[in-house]
């Protein structure tokens, strides 16, 4: 017999049922990721129509899928950025794919999000670009970390800068009889600044309050037994940084002065420090001796005196010394 003539038609083979299952396993397995995953991830034609929208969107744009397939991709971009979906599109009809573009988006309520884009162009089975598909992370906490850390960055260096002046001006207004003494005095004048800067930590670098920088700053005189020898009186006052650190030095000095010449050097000698704010926002602080030795004006300024000016004056303040013979008066004036 003639073999039978085969027809010009050939027959696809036939697909095994078991690779059919595994095919939709892998598409439903896709399918699920897709849906699943926490960045944005949809899809748009080549006139910038939305075709497909996944969870992630939905929670971070605002808008249903229902809402959104078939409406352009503009939906969620601002109107100062509608050129990037323009020149995007291109790109992407060139073949071309974009990675990691930082930019803004806006949620349906007309809030700003931040986000990385990844875009890579859409093929049909011939190799056509037909679309695109779009990945978005959303990135405005991590945006705005950044923004803090600068911040912070920007405000250490500042702080750091100021305490290293403050430390050169120290040193500069310090002078003693021999070295040991000098670096004794230098040593309790830059600790008065360290004590300050815990109250700083405390107060998230806020400032320092008024009482708080004087118990600090007095504690070794505050009480022994049971007469007191500080009275402090004054409301409420919180100082900047840079004032509060000048009022430690100052009332360090102060202090020190007190224990080695003033009313703090015999037993019955006590110290009034009030503080109080003007009208005008200046903070006015009073140091009052009384009960020490007779005091006599000096003939010219001691170090003591030119180390306070030269700490409050740089700020805009006013130092005023009255040498009373029952004890020193020392006000203060710093602006806030």
């Amino acid at each position: 017999m003639a073999p039978k003539e085969q027809s010009g038609l050939q027959r696809e083979p036939l697909v095994s049922e078991p690779a059919l299952e595994r095919a939709e396993r892998l598409a439903n397995l896709l399918a699920s990721i897709v849906e699943n995953s926490d960045d944005v991830i949809v899809s748009k034609n080549l006139d910038g129509i939305i075709t497909s929208w996944n969870r992630a969107a939905e929670r971070i744009f605002g808008y249903s899928a229902a809402e959104a397939i078939g409406q352009p991709i503009t939906l969620v971009i601002p109107e100062d950025r509608q050129s990037e979906e323009r020149e995007i599109l291109t790109r992407i009809r060139r073949g071309e794919r974009i990675d990691h573009f930082e930019t803004v988006r806006r949620h349906k309520d007309g809030s700003s999000i931040v986000v990385s884009l990844t875009i890579s162009p859409v093929k049909d089975a011939r190799g056509n670009i037909i679309g695109a598909s779009k990945i978005a992370r959303d990135i405005t906490e991590h945006k705005r970390a950044q923004e803090q850390i600068g911040v912070l960055a920007r405000e250490a260096e500042h702080r750091s800068k100021n305490i290293l002046a403050n430390v050169q001006a120290i040193i500069n207004l310090s002078q003693s009889d021999t070295c040991e003494r000098l670096k004794e005095v230098i040593s309790g004048r830059i600790q008065a600044m360290a004590n300050v800067h815990s109250l700083f930590v405390e107060a998230r670098w806020i400032g320092a309050e008024v009482s708080a920088i004087a118990k600090q700053e007095l504690a070794p005189y505050l009480q022994e037994g049971h007469d007191k020898r500080i009275l402090m009186d004054g409301l409420q006052t919180v100082l900047e940084p840079t004032a509060a650190q000048a009022i430690a030095v100052v009332l360090h000095e102060l202090a020190t002065n007190a224990a080695k010449y003033g009313a703090l050097s015999n037993a019955k000698g006590r110290i009034a420090l009030t503080w109080s704010r003007t009208q005008d926002g200046q903070v006015i602080l009073r140091w009052t001796e009384l009960g020490g030795p007779k005091v006599n004006a000096p003939e010219r300024k001691g170090f003591g005196s030119r180390l306070i000016e030269g700490t409050i004056r740089p700020l805009g303040g006013k130092v005023l010394f009255d040498w009373r013979a029952e004890g020193l008066v020392c006000e203060i004036a710093v602006p806030t």
